[in-house]
């Protein structure tokens, strides 16, 4: 067996604005746990807006544990497994695998009924300190709570780099109850959004709509499967959604733009006793007018959280060659050059930036 370092790099977020490229002591598996060596570790919109001081993150008592290891969307092979892990999972070193970014306590209400990804206790790698830390360095450890995955050696970096948004996808689609008849509208065509438009093609509705202000990026949800692409910022994307559905909006819309435009506009486009699936981690609140959920329209206003159930249909689509990261997945960044690859995360120049430590 390889011999381990006893210290790795890693990126270290310590507060809102405080992340720090560190020599960290590289995680041991104790009973029933795993150690991967990271192959990479996308970073999400989630991690930006919390390294940037979104309100969501911190305050009083903050949901980010400190000083911790961001990143929930890692890949990698494993390095190291404690006593009964090979066993538990049906694991050897070299396996390639991932794990689900939530650690499930397996004992809540929510656990117990099946509904682990609304666990009470809540910890997801890349937050909470010691008990989860994230994918952002050489090594990482899964813990026994850990619900893993393994990867094909067929699927490409690329692919395996958006299992983790792609399982977001697909369950956020599936929370949509998406029919053949329906018109369907998805604002926003971010990694999430670029990931939603394919899984929702596959579902073959009437039709498929996509918003979103940049050309590029729509041109990218036509290749996915878009029948309309709409730009935001140069059309009237209400009037043209209602004058395709003889003025009564869309059957079904989800909101993954992350701001509260997507949010007021998805109100008005959608019809009367339509499905809103909303998805995004906004960075500020958002303010509407509730009636219209209710008394105008009564909607079925339907949150989308995480992936359940959806990885192991993530790596099968992939490996079918059903779905793609394919113009998603834009740019890879060594650990050394983190900064950089935050940066570049944070501009409209990148889709899907990924670490490789």
């Amino acid at each position: 067996m390889e011999q381990l370092p006893e210290d790795m790099k890693a990126v270290v977020c310590h507060g809102p604005k405080d992340y720090r490229f560190e020599k960290i002591t590289r995680p041991v598996a104790k009973e029933r746990e795993v150690v991967i060596k990271v192959d990479g570790c996308g970073i999400c919109a989630g991690d930006c807006k919390a390294s940037d001081g979104a309100p969501m993150f911190w305050g009083d008592d903050p949901w980010v544990k400190t000083p911790v290891v961001p990143g929930h969307e890692f890949y990698g092979r494993v390095a190291e497994l404690g006593a009964g892990s090979a066993e538990k999972y049906k694991l050897k070193i070299g396996d390639r695998i991932l794990a689900e970014q939530i650690v499930p306590c397996h004992e809540c209400r929510f656990c117990k009924s099946g509904k682990y990804w609304m666990c009470e206790v809540h910890d997801i790698y890349g937050f909470q300190k010691d008990v989860a830390d994230g994918g952002m360095a050489e090594y990482m450890r899964f813990s026994e709570r850990a619900i893993i995955h393994k990867i094909p050696d067929s699927l490409s970096e690329e692919d395996a780099a958006l299992i983790e948004p792609m399982a977001c996808a697909i369950h956020t689609v599936r929370r949509g109850d998406i029919d053949l008849n329906d018109v369907v509208v998805i604002a926003g065509a971010g990694p999430l959004g670029l990931c939603m438009i394919q899984v929702a093609h596959l579902k073959t509705p009437k039709k498929l709509i996509v918003i979103d202000t940049m050309e590029d990026r729509l041109a990218l949800a036509k290749t996915f499967g878009a029948d309309v692409v709409i730009n935001a910022a140069k059309e009237d994307a209400i009037a043209i959604v209602k004058s395709m559905t003889d003025g009564y909006g869309c059957d079904v819309y989800i909101e993954a733009t992350g701001a509260p435009i997507g949010v007021t506009q998805g109100l008005e486009m959608i019809r009367k006793l339509g499905r809103f699936v909303e998805f995004s981690v906004f960075g500020k609140e958002t303010t509407v007018d509730w009636s219209i959920i209710g008394d105008r329209k009564e909607l079925d206003i339907r949150g989308a959280h995480l992936g359940p159930y959806s990885y192991d249909v993530a790596i099968d689509l992939f490996d079918r060659g059903l779905i793609t990261a394919k113009g998603i997945v834009t740019h890879f960044y060594s650990i050394d050059d983190w900064k950089e690859a935050f940066d570049m995360a944070k501009t409209l120049d990148s889709i899907k930036v990924v670490i490789k430590p």
